[in-house]
């Protein structure tokens, strides 16, 4: 049996932080965490892609140019869809997620879901550094261990 299993390596690795400015108070603490994840694992601050877009909408088509590139290894998707007092949020983050997804397959590249989706601002700030982590420092070891697990995958017949 031959069994494959992603490591936190970082190195040689690179690698774009799509970061949403909607909700920055939260945004910005997630993609200071991913920045600090990316470097504490070994990927080279000169090999980070620090890409911003107005919305979690956006995050898709960014995430598609990067990934399409061949100049990264991974794309890094940052955001916050906070619930309002409409159900704006749910189409919002649902198509978020749908596009990062689709992206991810059609692409071969990793594109990694760190959009929060919380009730109100204090569950978003609770996971953006507070008392339930860093989302983004996870979104950063997902994204690395996803590249070492491809790299030792076997390639597709295609």
């Amino acid at each position: 049996m031959t069994s494959y299993s992603g490591r936190l390596r970082g190195d040689g690795m690179r690698v774009a932080v799509v970061t949403s400015r909607f909700n920055d108070l939260v945004t910005d603490r997630l993609r200071a965490g991913c920045i600090d994840g990316l470097a504490r694992h070994g990927v080279d601050p000169g090999s980070v892609f620090d890409v911003s877009v107005p919305g979690a909408l956006e995050l898709p088509l960014a995430a598609q140019r990067l990934a399409t590139s061949g100049e990264v290894d991974a794309v890094i998707c940052i955001g916050a869809v906070i619930r309002g007092s409409t159900d704006h949020h749910i189409h919002v983050g649902g198509q978020c997620a749908a596009g990062l997804s689709r992206v991810q397959l059609d692409s071969g590249v990793p594109v990694v879901f760190g959009v929060l989706t919380t009730d109100d601002v204090a569950a978003a700030l609770e996971r953006a550094g507070g008392k339930m982590g860093n989302k983004g420092f996870e979104a950063a070891a997902t994204a690395i261990e996803m590249v070492d697990l491809l790299r030792q995958l076997p390639k597709s017949a295609g």
